[in-house]
């Protein structure tokens, strides 16, 4: 009679599981990640469309209001009488604004709306880099796509209004830094729709409180008395911005360093308290 033996893999005769390949969290992938997420949404592509557009178009309907009005003679309003050509091409900042202030809380706010953030922090434990990553790469964004919008606003509309007395070039004192400074104001005003997202966790609350901070408070403060009004009127956030792309200016306006120093004051104050919470805050 024959035996029959069978003998079990031991440890050293098994065959090797294949080792699992390691992944490090740098920043550079972690931005890589943030910027696929951004264009994979097809409501990137219309939000900064949008936001284009609106800069392009209402700068070239103000520049033609203005042209209509010299040509056929009749009274410029108050607004249009002092108008440059700088001043009338940047007409659409106040509603490109939006567009992209918009879309920067969508960026953060959106992920905790469809619990997607669960997924990106457990790929990135540390939390902060995420915030980072998301801010960096759609105020570069934005800032690119507002500048390139201000610029081609600029030269149709110097176009429309040449021979008047709004006419300007390129080539004139404060001509272009004005029209890289309301693109920096574009790109800080989506950082902080990116932070406001984060730091509120709804797209509904940080939207509300962006429209209220841009423009809703500005409103409110017009009914203070005068005297509070050039306290505190220069230092808020839009105002802030206007004076950094305004070609002059008076002793009711900050200086453009000065209202650049306290846009990114408020940009840091918003990133701040989303940082704050992300690292508090369960998600």
């Amino acid at each position: 009679m024959s035996t029959l033996t069978t003998t079990a893999d031991t440890p050293e005769t098994a065959p090797a599981a294949p080792a699992r390949p390691v992944y490090r969290v740098t920043a550079r992938r972690v931005v890589a990640s943030e910027w696929a997420k951004l264009w994979s949404l097809r409501s990137s592509w219309i939000t900064l469309g949008l936001g284009l557009v609106f800069l392009v178009a209402f700068g070239v309907i103000a520049a033609g209001h203005y042209k209509s009005n010299i040509d056929s003679g009749r009274h410029l309003d108050r607004d249009f009488a002092t108008a440059t050509a700088v001043s009338l091409s940047l007409f659409g900042t106040n509603f490109a604004q939006l567009a992209l202030g918009v879309l920067g809380v969508l960026v953060t706010a959106g992920e905790y709306s469809t619990g997607m953030i669960r997924s990106t922090l457990a790929a990135v434990p540390r939390r902060l880099p995420v915030l980072w990553s998301k801010a960096a790469v759609y105020g570069l964004v934005a800032l690119v796509i507002a500048t390139v919008g201000a610029f081609v606003a600029f030269l149709v509309g110097s176009r429309m209004v040449s021979g008047t007395p709004a006419a300007l070039g390129l080539g004139h004192a404060g001509v272009i830094r004005s029209l890289l400074a309301a693109g920096l104001y574009l790109g800080l005003v989506g950082v902080i729709g990116t932070a406001l997202g984060a730091l509120l966790r709804s797209v509904a609350g940080g939207i509300s409180v962006l429209v209220a901070a841009l423009m809703l408070v500005p409103g409110l403060i017009s009914l203070l008395p005068s005297s509070w009004q050039g306290d505190i009127d220069p230092y808020l956030p839009s105002h802030a911005g206007e004076s950094m792309f305004a070609l002059t200016h008076d002793s009711t306006t900050l200086s453009p360093g000065a209202g650049l120093l306290v846009l990114l004051g408020w940009t840091a104050l918003a990133l701040a308290g989303a940082a704050y919470r992300l690292l508090r805050s369960d998600v």
